[in-house]
């Protein structure tokens, strides 16, 4: 369906998908302009629809390049051999602490765009996260070390009981963060406090 942009040069692929990641990021997909992005590329709108063919597609293209990227460099960093679950929490944390300093427009654009609420793109940004999570969920998790959850503890309930709920504390901090002045999270913050819950659920399921 991209085969058009594909075959591009590279330099002209990332001046085209830069200018868009940063025109989403700034105003979500509503309020973008496909006239900025064309001017900031240096190349015409009917170019642009001639590799993308609309706005949406152009928006789902990018937030699926923006979920490779993230996702090579997620699995260069974490250490397959970490069987401690919390340990592993920790991992991904930090991981996006370092995405967020060294990949700022790519961490804002993906944000935004999984808390968008645009009806044109909101349902298949939902199934591209849920996909995302079924898919890597058992990757990641796969060798957890069982031993060290309490004797009588149902494991897959307690896991999924920490994901719930690590997950709903994202979406909550999200949330916030929409509705504050700043329009944007404390990352060092809202993972400090991520941490506390980490250390509850340990005091409350292991050994």
């Amino acid at each position: 369906m991209f085969s058009k942009f594909l075959n591009l040069k590279p330099e002209k692929q990332e001046r085209i998908l830069q200018a868009a990641i940063k025109e989403f990021a700034d105003k979500g997909f509503e309020k973008s302009s496909t006239n900025q992005i064309v001017k900031v590329a240096g190349i015409s709108k009917g170019i642009l629809f001639h590799y993308f063919q609309n706005k949406k597609k152009l928006f789902l293209f990018v937030f699926d390049y923006c979920v490779e990227i993230c996702m090579e460099k997620f699995y260069e960093k974490i250490d397959e051999d970490e069987k401690d679950i919390f340990g592993k929490l920790r991992q991904i944390a930090s991981f996006k602490l370092e995405l967020l300093h060294k990949y700022a427009s790519i961490f804002k654009f993906l944000e935004n765009a999984i808390g968008d609420e645009s009806s044109e793109v909101k349902s298949e940004i939902e199934e591209r996260k849920k996909k995302l999570t079924e898919s890597n969920y058992s990757k990641v998790f796969n060798n957890i070390d069982k031993t060290k959850f309490r004797d009588g503890v149902d494991v897959s309930r307690a896991i999924n009981i920490i994901m719930w709920t690590l997950d709903g504390f994202g979406t909550s901090e999200l949330q916030k963060a929409k509705e504050s002045a700043a329009k944007q999270m404390d990352y060092e913050k809202v993972f400090h406090e991520m941490d506390s819950y980490i250390d509850i659920f340990k005091n409350s399921f292991y050994k």
